[in-house]
């Protein structure tokens, strides 16, 4: 005699109540409510309790509680309950809270401790759950609870170290002073990091070792084994462009994916214009290198002229199409596609990387383009010229031949260049692009990120 368990409750969903389920099977709630409302959804359209169960990947158990409850309560039985115990105060910032809290959430090397607390207080400003915390930043659900707690109780002075007793811990700096390495304590480190990397001293533009000596109440030479020891370097400074260009992920995805995966039967050529070379002759005799003191050459020069040089890289071997023009127009463009065209056999198809220049995009050259379907142009970025493989190239030519040559003459000058060229063509040497399209996007974002933070209306929305 077999025995049957008890029929489970049939479930009839009104109108509005399948709407709003379907709204929440597809997102737009917690994952854990859109898992009950597909339950209940299958058990609407009669599929028993097992079946529901395998289909949404839960057990029978899990079916027959959202089933029971959703008949007994409708929608309202889908919400979590609370649950027993203290209930977690809300964590509401201030503007001035939240604009120093992402200022510490944005340091690059010094207070990462606190960096990490900052960022752990603001997840939970935007409603995070401990948990959810914890697991978004890899750390314990205690470690996130005491932060919390701590900044609720303290606010901001919660997120800093409490003083330990004993003696404050020390660092010694890597160069020996009086025959014995420096020993400076952390909290004077932490100092001079933070008010070289957040503050400027008055109405100078960047600190000093004089300046900041003054400031810290550390001597000069250890401001500097400090600095060195972090790899701050206050009085360089570097320069960057970012594309504004609006198909700028296309174009990087374009681009870097003919370097990494070039088509068959064809080849990939970097092609671009060194314009406006000047041939200059030095107004005075170089003086050479001597033990002790280097090649001399005087600041002022004549100039006798410029010329302009045509270049094509092939990405897979390395060697160059090149040609030498007085002018730098479409007509010379033109006529350097032409030998292009006589360089590469017919059977290949010829993939071009270039730049915006005007001249790449004239009338005459699309029309020329269109005439020879076996042409392809790949545009890099506007702004990102470091993308086409051919300056590099031309970096080489200028160390090796251009910035440290002197011509009498523009025809010395292409001599020299005909004669570079040649011997490079003798063991020609390709260039190895190693980043992926998603590491140069990954690693725009994160800069994009440090330089710009996110506004406090976007905050508020997240």
């Amino acid at each position: 005699m077999s025995h049957r368990g008890p029929r489970a409750v049939e479930v009839v969903l009104s109108a509005e109540e399948r709407a709003e389920l379907l709204r929440w099977a597809g997102g737009g709630v917690p994952a854990r409510v859109a898992e009950r409302a597909r339950i209940i959804l299958a058990c609407a359209d009669g599929a028993s309790n097992t079946a529901v169960a395998a289909d949404c990947g839960v057990s029978v158990e899990t079916v027959r509680k959202w089933r029971s409850r959703f008949v007994a309560r409708r929608l309202a039985g889908l919400a979590d309950e609370l649950r027993p115990g203290r209930r977690k105060p809300d964590l509401v910032l201030s503007e001035a809270e939240r604009a120093e809290l992402t200022r510490w959430a944005r340091r690059a090397k010094t207070a990462q401790f606190l960096a990490l607390r900052a960022k752990i207080v603001l997840r939970c400003a935007e409603g995070g759950t401990n948990k959810e915390v914890a697991a978004e930043l890899g750390i314990a659900h205690a470690t996130v609870n005491r932060w919390r707690s701590r900044f609720i109780t303290l606010r901001l002075d919660g997120l800093t170290d409490e003083p330990r007793p004993g003696r404050p811990p020390s660092v010694l700096l890597d160069q020996v002073e009086g025959g014995r390495p420096p020993s400076v304590l952390l909290d004077q480190v932490e100092d001079v990091l933070v008010a070289t990397l957040e503050s400027v001293p008055g109405k100078d533009t960047h600190w000093s070792r004089a300046s900041m000596a003054k400031h810290s109440g550390l001597s000069k030479s250890t401001v500097g084994r400090i600095w060195k020891k972090f790899d701050l370097k206050p009085h360089l400074q570097d320069s960057f462009k970012l594309s504004t260009d609006p198909q700028f992920v296309a174009k990087v995805v374009d681009v870097v994916g003919l370097y990494h995966h070039p088509p068959e039967k064809a080849v990939v050529l970097c092609v671009d214009e060194k314009s406006q070379i000047q041939a200059l002759d030095r107004s005075q005799p170089v003086l050479p290198m001597m033990p002790g003191m280097p090649e001399r050459r005087t600041h002022d020069y004549y100039r006798h002229g410029i010329t302009s040089l045509f270049a094509a890289f092939n990405i897979a071997d390395g060697t160059v199409i090149s040609e030498l023009h007085r002018r730098h127009r479409a007509i010379e463009f033109k006529k350097f596609l032409i030998r292009i065209d006589k360089a590469v056999p017919t059977g290949l198809d010829v993939h071009l990387v270039c730049d915006n220049y005007a001249t790449h995009n004239t009338a005459e050259i699309k029309t020329w383009l269109g005439k020879h379907p076996r042409f392809h142009v790949h545009f890099t970025p506007t702004g990102s010229s470091w993308m086409n493989q051919v300056e590099r190239w031309f970096g080489l030519l200028t160390d090796k031949l251009i910035r440290r040559g002197v011509h009498t003459s523009v025809t010395a000058l292409e001599r020299d260049f005909t004669a570079w060229i040649d011997t490079w063509s003798e063991n020609p040497k390709p260039f190895t692009w190693t980043k992926t399209a998603d590491e140069i996007l990954k690693s725009l974002a994160d800069y994009l990120t440090k330089i710009s933070p996110p506004s406090t209306e976007n905050q508020q929305q997240t």
